[in-house]
């Protein structure tokens, strides 16, 4: 375990055969320096983890080894020899793939359209759209996915998205492939899957770079650990070397938790009431059935489930986004299940969705404009809009959700996912919710992020708000959680207090710890 000097970077230089570098690259945008003079080895047949909080400049990096953006100063060297990469398909023309954090499909395009868009297969008469679907299909099943190629992306869950751009990554074959948080909409399962499809890339030669929060997953497929901080290099060791607290201890400077159950103070009355739901999905199959469930004023629930448990299910039928096959729901003991979407946030029921991007901002909206949005109608008089009034609650936003931005005017993309989680979460408080519910709510986040956003769920539910939160991780139940509420195929399988144990949490939703 150690941190960088001079005479380790040139030491780790001569180990093993580097296929990608970069060398004393920075990056500014702006004021802001997003990389400085970094140095970075990408070694064939390794996987090398890149660890850092949100705007600590992984994703910059990674763009500029993919030939997304152009670094501002510095070198990017490919087998020996400096390049500059006009295009990322001049990269891609190079054997370097990404797969970004984001997902970057086409909607309204089908599954084998999005993995073959812009490097189609052409035959004698065209396209060979025949061919592109036996590969595609090739590909879903060494993913061990379920997904006709001919399938509208748009129709698929969010972790089958995931895996649709993790198969466009995989069609290329390319020699170098960057994973930037790559399972954070997938399941259990599914990572599992991925973990083999890298361990069998590695050993046929490719050199992977991966990027992820969920730290104990990654440490399990890490040969190497790299840590950026404030743009800056800080760390760099072997696998063998390191543990979590060495990662969280090199990106965050001390080792903290996620917090805990908020105290001293009584719990009110119950504030959302659910009571025997049924939803049924897409092909008819009940996805909640018939689940019953209560959160008091100053509660903080949290579900737990793996993916196709209901969760996500369950929180979008409460908020109104879907309709339920039957069962009710109240709002301090008034029924909303014939309410829209828009009565039900008036009536103080909020819901942060899981995909921040597609259901959570407005990529080309401000900061300011996407905080607002939801609350427009506290600062229009007579169809009149008033700045004054309207800036107020942009800067009392930014300040109680502690967003970091250069102010309301900045652009939602300039900043990092954590920030961007914050501006969604603060753009429902701003509503003056009785209720909230978060769907994942620290998906695609750091761990100084997360505990962000726990600590202020949990400053809220003192003040009487209730807090309902769904989450893939385990480690996330035992955090600010007064209770575990356990989903399994559609069920509630078990309900834990906060005294509960990974094991008896993980047992009760079909899963079982890995050593």
């Amino acid at each position: 375990m150690k941190t960088l000097n001079s005479a380790e970077t040139n030491a780790s230089r001569t180990e093993g055969e580097v296929v990608l570098s970069a060398r004393n690259v920075s990056k500014v945008y702006g004021s802001t320096h997003a990389l400085k003079e970094v140095d970075f080895d990408i070694r064939r047949g390794q996987v090398t983890t890149l660890f850092g909080e949100n705007g600590a400049g992984k994703s910059t990096l990674m763009k500029i080894l993919s030939g997304v953006v152009t670094p501002s100063s510095g070198q990017i060297i490919l087998n020996g020899e400096p390049i500059t990469f006009a295009s990322t398909n001049q990269a891609r023309e190079c054997g370097i793939s990404i797969i970004h954090q984001e997902l970057n499909l086409s909607p309204n395009m089908n599954v084998r359209d999005n993995i073959f868009v812009g490097r189609e297969i052409h035959g004698i008469t065209g396209v060979n759209f025949a061919e592109e679907e036996r590969i595609a299909r090739s590909l879903m099943e060494e993913l061990e996915e379920d997904i006709d190629p001919l399938t509208l992306v748009e129709d698929l869950r969010l972790g089958q998205q995931q895996i649709v751009e993790i198969a466009r990554a995989l069609s290329v074959k390319s020699r170098i492939l960057i994973m930037d948080e790559p399972t954070s909409a997938l399941s259990a399962t599914e990572v599992e899957v991925l973990f083999k499809i890298i361990r069998d890339l590695t050993s046929r030669g490719v050199a992977i770079v991966y990027i992820s929060h969920h730290l104990e997953e990654a440490l399990e497929i890490t040969d190497r650990a790299v840590v950026l901080r404030d743009g800056v290099m800080t760390a760099y060791a072997k696998r063998e070397e390191i543990n979590l607290e060495w990662i969280v201890r090199n990106m965050v400077g001390e080792h903290f938790d996620l917090g805990s159950p908020p105290t001293g103070y009584e719990l009110g009355n119950v504030a959302l009431a659910v009571n025997q739901l049924t939803v049924k999905g897409p092909t008819g199959i009940k996805v909640v059935d018939n689940l019953s469930l209560e959160v008091r004023a100053g509660e903080i629930v949290c579900i737990y489930g793996l993916m196709g448990a209901g969760r996500t299910e369950l929180m979008e039928c409460i908020a109104g986004r879907i309709s339920a096959e039957k069962g009710t729901i109240t709002l301090n003991n008034r029924p909303i299940s014939s309410l829209s979407i828009a009565d039900r946030i008036e009536k103080g029921l909020a819901l942060v969705p899981e995909d921040r991007q597609r259901d959570g901002l407005i990529q080309t909206m401000t900061v300011g404009e996407n905080l607002t949005l939801a609350s427009i109608g506290e600062f229009v008089r007579r169809m009149v809009l008033s700045p004054k009034r309207e800036k107020l609650l942009v800067n009392d936003s930014i300040r109680n959700v502690t967003v970091k931005t250069s102010g309301g005017e900045a652009t939602i993309g300039s900043l990092s996912g954590g920030n961007q989680q914050k501006v969604v979460i603060g753009k429902m408080l701003a509503t003056h919710p009785k209720v909230i519910l978060l769907d994942e709510p620290s998906r695609g986040i750091d761990i100084g992020a997360k505990a962000e956003v726990f600590k202020l769920l949990a400053e809220n539910a003192r003040r009487g708000l209730a807090v309902l939160y769904s989450t893939s991780e385990v480690g996330e139940c035992l955090s600010v959680a007064h209770r575990i509420v356990v989903m399994s195929k559609g069920h509630i399988s078990a309900i834990f207090d906060a005294n509960v144990s990974k094991e008896q949490i993980m047992a009760a939703s079909g899963e079982s710890l890995v050593a």
